[in-house]
């Protein structure tokens, strides 16, 4: 993990962006990390995994709901049947 202090970052942008492209780079306030600068293929991958798991999160949500409520779960068979999907 890299750090540099934003008042430094100022007049090492081009190398920040370098080494950036290999592990993030964390610019820093009174020594605490404030923002980082990551690779835009890296981000991309973990923006896609953060809504993956978001998705994944609202289905166990749901799946305990159901188990809470004492619900039985409609089949998706019937969901497209009722929806006018299947002949």
């Amino acid at each position: 993990m890299s750090q540099i202090a934003v008042t430094d970052a100022r007049a090492r942008l081009s190398a920040i962006i370098d080494d950036a492209r290999n592990e993030p780079v964390y610019l820093t306030r009174h020594n605490r990390a404030v923002v980082a600068v990551v690779d835009a293929a890296q981000l991309e991958r973990l923006l896609e995994d953060a809504e993956e798991l978001a998705d994944i999160r609202a289905v166990d949500a749901a799946w305990d709901e159901t188990e809470r409520l004492a619900e039985t779960p409609v089949p998706w068979e019937d969901v497209k049947h009722d929806l006018g999907l299947l002949p």
